[in-house]
């Protein structure tokens, strides 16, 4: 069908100018469209260019000036912070004074909190021994608010200094960032650490400087991680990254303008450029339609005027044409209800070059009717075998249960949705007890028989909105939406005891089943199926047959 072309009448005129119609539709276009549109083009390019050119400059200026400025600010403040570390009320604590304990202590304390007061960028200060433990601090409650990243030692000794990740502190409503640098003798062994908590306000008041017009300048993590901008900040923003090939767009062109999608979806134009001192880099962008506004408006206008003599000339064209044209609108009208999909058209025979189309036309039709009864029995095939790919890609072939991959895809859903609602829910996680002895005593076709009920027990005790999964091996996992740790014990009780009191060949079977609930044990779906993982494991460590909920190791129910 699609190699075969129907042949042409041997008068049939589409490349000869025989027809007035044709004369009159070649001398619209060679007189209007051609040299309008060659010369709108033309300067359409000519604009386009020194705009970008001026964009570009603008661009790479203000992201290589604020990235120096970024550089700098961060150098000032790990520089004012060696000089606070290397004062005599920090070093008299780790150098053996004599001097009591708590008045050194409280001699500490009151420098670091005159430190705060003073400097204002510094939120919050701690002093630590090397191996990390408070020793002064400006508040109580430092150890818990401040912390430093886990390889903070060895970053430390390499680097010279600490530089944390951006957060945000809710109870200040602005970012932080987390600093560090080491409490030195003279001959330079490290006596402890000074940490600070940075106010990011004054990186903000530094890239609002260097923001371009109608613009705004970034300041991320080398990975995508936004930290600050000369916008408004809020935690929303800090929680964001700007998309993989986005980054990989910037980067990759560092020191050059990009067109890329933003992390909000529109499109802009930017450049990057990385800060020296730290694993940062600036980005300095403008939304595409801003920076070409000057140049769509002369295109939009260029278009207008072309369209405009194009319907000026198109209207002499049909004054002269009319009385050719006139036979072609019932062709014309045939195409049209072609083009909606009613392929019944059936045009009558006519005569001469229209006579010629309408031939080809109802042929045209008549293929086009033949390949959608085609096309539509090859897509229900289609779609009947995307079904049943689904369900196999979807589904556990032994137990009928879903698998690992639906329940992670399932468990994300959730989380967004109880994020948004503000909602909980709870996982349970469930393994049969010493399965692997009963394979062994049993046979791996009795042990297959001990998971398909299980399976069954749990599809039966949960609810159609909850899911339940063949999480791998022994082990099972059931989602159960909006509910809280609490019943969530009472579901996995139900179901242990259901298993236990079930009659299995060979000897007794039993669960164990550990529980996690969001957001109380984790923020995110792998946090909660981990803290249910170790809750069950506990049960485990317990006695085994028990249901066991995520921090609370003592409360266990059921007996072994």
């Amino acid at each position: 069908m699609s190699g075969w072309v129907p042949p042409l009448p041997k008068h049939f005129p589409v490349l000869r100018l025989e027809t007035i119609r044709s004369k009159i539709l070649v001398f619209a276009l060679l007189v209007t469209l051609v040299p309008s549109g060659l010369t709108a083009w033309i300067s359409y390019r000519q604009n386009r260019n020194a705009l970008e050119e001026k964009i570009s400059q603008e661009l790479l200026s203000s992201s290589s000036q604020a990235a120096r400025e970024m550089d700098v600010w961060l150098k000032e403040r790990l520089y004012d912070l060696r000089v606070f570390a290397s004062s005599y009320e920090v070093s008299e604590k780790f150098t053996g004074s004599r001097k009591p304990v708590s008045s050194s202590h409280d001699r500490l304390s009151d420098y670091l909190n005159s430190v705060r007061d003073r400097f204002g960028e510094y939120q919050d200060l701690v002093v630590l021994d090397p191996r990390g433990r408070l020793v002064a601090a400006t508040s109580s409650d430092q150890r818990s608010a401040l912390r430093l990243p886990a390889d903070w030692a060895k970053e430390l000794s390499s680097n010279g200094a600490v530089v944390g990740t951006a957060t945000w502190d809710s109870s200040l409503q602005k970012g932080v960032l987390v600093v560090a640098v080491p409490v030195e003798r003279g001959e330079g062994r490290m006596l402890g650490v000074m940490a600070a908590r940075l106010n990011l306000r004054g990186a903000e008041k530094g890239l609002r400087a260097f923001a371009p017009r109608g613009g705004q300048v970034t300041l991320m993590t080398v990975t995508g991680g936004i930290m600050a901008s000369s916008g408004e900040s809020s935690a929303e923003l800090m929680k964001t990254t700007v998309n993989a090939r986005s980054l990989d767009q910037l980067k990759s062109r560092e020191g050059r303008v990009v067109t890329y999608e933003s992390r909000t979806g529109a499109e802009v134009v930017g450049s990057l450029k990385r800060v020296n001192r730290a694993k940062w880099a600036v980005v300095s962008e403008i939304p595409a339609d801003a920076a070409f506004v000057q140049v769509r408006r002369f295109r939009n206008v260029s278009f207008l005027l072309v369209c405009g003599l194009l319907c000026g000339v198109g209207l002499i064209a049909y004054r002269l044409g009319l009385r050719i044209v006139r036979p072609l609108e019932r062709l014309t009208r045939g195409a049209a209800e072609v083009a909606e999909g009613d392929l019944a058209v059936d045009l009558p025979a006519a005569t001469g070059e229209v006579g010629d189309l309408t031939a080809v036309f109802n042929h045209m039709v008549g293929r086009l009717r033949q390949g959608r009864q085609e096309l539509d029995a090859m897509n229900e095939r289609l779609r009947k075998q995307n079904e049943e790919l689904e369900k196999l890609s979807t589904s556990d072939a032994l137990t009928g249960l879903h698998n690992r991959r639906f329940l992670t895809q399932r468990l994300s859903e959730e989380l967004i949705r109880s994020y948004r609602h503000k909602g909980s829910f709870a996982v349970l996680m469930a393994d049969v007890d010493e399965f692997k002895k009963y394979n062994d005593a049993f046979g791996h076709p009795a042990g297959d028989e001990v998971l398909k009920r299980v399976a069954s027990i749990l599809l039966s005790s949960t609810r159609s909105v909850d899911c339940t999964a063949r999480y791998g091996g022994e082990e099972f996992a059931v989602l159960l939406t909006d509910t809280s740790s609490a019943v969530a014990a009472e579901v996995a009780e139900r179901i242990r005891a259901r298993v236990a009191a079930q009659d299995f060949p060979g000897r007794k079977i039993t669960l164990s089943i550990g529980i996690g609930e969001f957001p109380e044990h984790g923020q995110t779906g792998e946090e909660v199926i981990s803290a249910a993982d170790e809750a069950l494991y506990a049960a485990k460590r317990a006695g085994r047959n028990r249901v066991v909920r995520s921090g609370e190791p003592g409360k266990v129910k059921g007996k072994a």
